[in-house]
């Protein structure tokens, strides 16, 4: 447990010591005050019959967010370890490959939702300004934020994949943010896709994350949508020990 420690302080610590990390933060915000001055424009034209909730969901930004930020974030975990040489060294220290995988993975997560904070602040701002408390319900925005965070694991484990298998940061954050863009698009997929077809519908329809971050918006907490992305987490972290242990085999 000490070792998990020191190395998740010191992944933390690397986002906060360098201009990465405030760069990264400092975009999110710009594209949130972006979505929250969008909000208060609808809603002065025409009120909406949704929650807060559902409608910052409906929004690009949430999706841009979450697809290009992660990648950002996670490019650096494994390829930068490689590239400056430093990542035999962490590898021959007397830490298990696991230990490695997970403190980076939670060192990121930590970031990625260190990053969202400010989501809560605009949120119950938009509520002060549209004189609506009603329209943001303490049960929604909880399994919201539940989805944010979930979908938040999903994306940072597959950007710990694609960083473990190469040295450079750019291809890194490349192959992150394509794995991330076709588990979006996917979810159009399940749109286009009858249920007639059969098996494929199902699968993309339990791929589908635009309507499991739906339901987590509305309040809804499908075990089916907690599941799949807590396997797909799983999945993708497996795959990355895999990766860091495939050195043994070189």
């Amino acid at each position: 447990m000490t070792a998990f420690l020191t190395l998740t302080r010191r992944e933390m610590g690397s986002y906060l010591v360098t201009w990465t990390g405030y760069v990264v933060i400092a975009a999110v915000l710009f594209v949130l005050g972006l979505g929250l001055l969008g909000l208060i424009q609808a809603l002065n034209l025409e009120p909406a019959s949704f929650s807060i909730t559902e409608l910052f969901y409906d929004t690009f930004v949430f999706w841009l967010v979450l697809v290009v930020a992660t990648p950002v974030i996670t490019m650096r975990l494994f390829a930068q370890e490689k590239q400056s040489g430093t990542f035999e060294t962490l590898m021959t220290a007397p830490v298990s490959d696991l230990v490695v995988v997970l403190a980076k993975f939670f060192a990121a997560l930590l970031f990625y939702c260190l990053m969202w904070l400010p989501m809560l602040g605009m949120l119950f701002a938009l509520r002060r300004l549209t004189q609506a408390s009603e329209s943001l319900d303490p049960g929604a925005l909880a399994t919201t934020c539940l989805g944010v965070f979930l979908l938040g694991m999903l994306y940072i484990a597959m950007g710990c994949w694609a960083s473990s298998l190469t040295r450079s940061q750019v291809i890194a954050a490349m192959g992150a943010f394509v794995l991330g863009l076709s588990l979006f698009l996917a979810g159009y997929l399940a749109y286009a896709v009858p249920p007639q077809v059969g098996w494929p519908h199902l699968a993309l329809n339990q791929m589908n994350i635009h309507q499991h971050m739906k339901d987590f918006a509305r309040g809804v907490l499908d075990t089916r949508a907690v599941v799949f992305l807590l396997g797909g987490t799983f999945l993708f972290l497996f795959l990355t020990l895999k990766s860091v242990e495939s050195r043994r085999w070189k």
